[in-house]
């Protein structure tokens, strides 16, 4: 590939590497120039383009990333197709994710161009959650490089293996001075823990906190269950307490007691005629994800675990909560939805629309902004910010009374990547999403925006929310916070569009109808939506 300057005489073919404008027309970044926009540039006076141009045996981004990808397949995680050079790889079914540390290194190593990522080796995973990304560095590569990195890892770089829903028996031993309050919360929790498995408590029995009355109980649940929870009234503090010891009264036999995980300090790993026991820490009797956690979920993807590969887990054992996991959480209804801010987007120059200012159009005697404000200042949305650039105290004017704050983007001739930027820096930290909204959408009204915050909301706060209408994709958006730090890499005339194909987060969409496409980029448009033009 050879990238840099080109003459537009030996452009056709070639990749921009800039957003170009000929004319009113806008190539983007990416764009493999053809005839016709080699003639649409030529008639506008522009010479030269800043282009890559691939060479025999190359590859462009999408067609590197979406070979590269397809090597890696492995039962249980499917590809999503290429788009600006990634491939993002997604697990089929909920389970465990086990990655080869060195096939990743290996395949990282053979060209910087070439890069794959991974969630962290034995992370849980949900159905849908993406697992791992294939990324293409520039617009284009040698096959013989992308066939090379394929090759590296000499054999699966990672697996999944599928959780297995299984029958789990609950003892919690009773002592007088533990109220049934924390093991009624005990019991919720390990149910909720349990479902990211698709496993269910078949019975729980509360027995005095003294081995003969825990072995009867162990001995009473082990031909019903597949699995035995055992949570002590009293933490374990030596190999012969009362849980590993009622284990082997009731005929089973102690692996471990102990592990290099903290939280989880205090964990017995046992077995009877073939069935698994673990005696847990006192931190699972909390939702946080702790040592509990490695092992239960590692059993519960089928996978023999040994008093070694317990050992084997201090390096990374010092935990905090993964936010990233799908995890049980106390006080479910108590718990405060995820916060949502809006960002109208008002800065821009209206430029096809002559002298006239589009947004200070009027429909039904109202300026397009101030309609486009309130539908947003009166939705579900916590707090809003305008972001105002082209006439900016007229339009802010318009705006006056609704209670939206104002973020003014002086940059707003470069693209709308600047005012978008500009909003998500306003928002407050508590804002888990972000409603991003055009201005020149007359027909969005607080109905709809109040279901897009309602879909964000049961999504957890942790996926895209898109407007649809007969299933192609709209306005407006909500970005969660985790594709902020996205936006800020934004450049030129490019919106919220670009991170939200990168499939980094699941996608809702929620069909609002022909609202969602209709937006008065013209005086016809306009004309045709209701608008009247002011000065």
């Amino acid at each position: 590939m050879k990238f840099g300057p080109l003459s537009i005489d030996e452009a056709e073919g070639a990749v921009l590497a800039h957003a170009t404008m000929a004319g009113k027309t806008r190539l983007r970044k990416a764009h493999r120039l053809g005839a016709a926009d080699i003639a649409l540039l030529r008639a506008e006076g522009v010479r030269t383009v800043i282009a890559a141009r691939l060479e025999p045996g190359d590859l462009d981004e999408d067609q590197a990333a979406e070979r590269l990808a397809a090597t890696l397949a492995v039962e249980g995680v499917s590809a999503r197709a290429p788009t600006t050079g990634r491939v993002n790889l997604h697990a089929q079914k909920a389970g465990l994710f086990i990655v080869d540390r060195q096939a990743v290194d290996a395949v990282n190593a053979v060209d910087p161009a070439i890069t794959m990522a991974t969630l962290p080796d034995y992370s849980a995973v949900s159905e849908g959650q993406m697992v791992a990304t294939v990324k293409i560095i520039p617009f284009a590569v040698s096959a013989a490089q992308v066939d090379r990195a394929a090759s590296a890892a000499h054999g699966p770089v990672f697996s999944l293996r599928p959780f297995r829903a299984m029958r789990v028996g609950v003892v919690q031993t009773a002592l007088p001075s533990l109220k049934d309050s924390v093991l009624d919360k005990t019991a919720r929790i390990t149910v909720e823990r349990l479902q990211r498995s698709g496993s269910h408590v078949t019975r729980e029995l509360r027995p005095a906190h003294e081995p003969d009355a825990v072995a009867r109980a162990i001995t009473a649940l082990k031909d019903e269950s597949d699995m035995l929870l055992v949570f002590g009234a009293s933490a374990v503090c030596d190999a012969d307490d009362v849980i590993p010891a009622a284990i082997r009264k009731a005929g089973g036999a102690v692996e471990r007691v102990g592990m290099p995980v903290d939280p989880g300090n205090l964990l017995v790993l046992g077995s009877i005629e073939g069935r698994p026991v673990i005696g847990a820490p006192g931190c699972a009797r909390s939702p946080k994800t702790n040592g509990f956690d490695w092992v239960l979920d590692r059993l519960m993807a089928g996978l023999d675990l040994s008093s070694a590969d317990i050992a084997g887990m201090g390096v990374g054992g010092l935990l905090a909560e993964i936010p990233t996991r799908p995890q049980p959480r106390e006080g479910r209804i108590a718990e405060r939805a995820p916060s949502v801010w809006g960002v109208l987007l008002a800065a821009g120059q209206s430029r096809r629309m002559g002298e006239h200012n589009k947004l200070m159009a009027s429909f039904d005697g109202v300026p397009l902004v101030r309609r486009t404000g309130a539908a947003l200042a009166q939705s579900r949305v916590d707090g809003a910010v305008a972001v105002l650039g082209h006439e900016a105290e007229r339009v802010q004017g318009a705006l006056d009374g609704l209670g939206m704050a104002v973020a003014v983007n002086d940059a707003y001739a470069e693209g709308l990547s600047s005012s978008l930027k500009a909003g998500i820096a306003a928002l407050p930290e508590e804002a888990a999403g972000a409603l991003v909204m055009l201005a020149d959408m007359p027909e969005i009204s607080t109905a709809d925006l109040d279901r897009l915050v309602e879909a964000f909301v049961k999504a957890g706060g942790n996926a895209v929310v898109r407007a649809t209408h007969n299933g192609k994709r709209g306005n407006p958006v909500i970005l969660p916070r985790a594709l902020f730090a996205e936006v800020a890499r934004l450049e030129g005339d490019t919106g919220a569009r670009h991170v939200v194909e990168q499939e980094l987060v699941g996608i809702v969409d929620v069909e609002t109808g022909a609202a969602a496409h209709l937006d008065v980029d013209t005086p016809e448009a306009l004309e045709k939506a209701g608008g009247v033009l002011n000065r």
